[in-house]
């Protein structure tokens, strides 16, 4: 569950952005089926990855996370 969350919002950022998956694996040094898999919510991104995507995205890590539903 957590991970989808965090690959809805990755997808999600990724496109306002204006990036392809193919060039954002390519800006993270992944390859796209990795990229696929964590948007997918079948792989937890590790912290040094969601980093490296806040850095690449130009977002905050806080803004990248998902919103707790309370």
């Amino acid at each position: 569950m957590e991970a989808e969350k965090w690959g809805r919002r990755i997808r999600a950022f990724r496109k306002l952005k204006g990036y392809t998956q193919e060039g954002f694996a390519r800006d993270l040094g992944v390859s796209v089926s990795v990229v696929g898999e964590v948007e997918r919510g079948n792989r937890m991104p590790s912290e040094s990855f969601l980093q490296e995507v806040a850095d690449i995205l130009n977002v905050p890590l806080e803004e990248l996370a998902p919103r707790e539903v309370e």
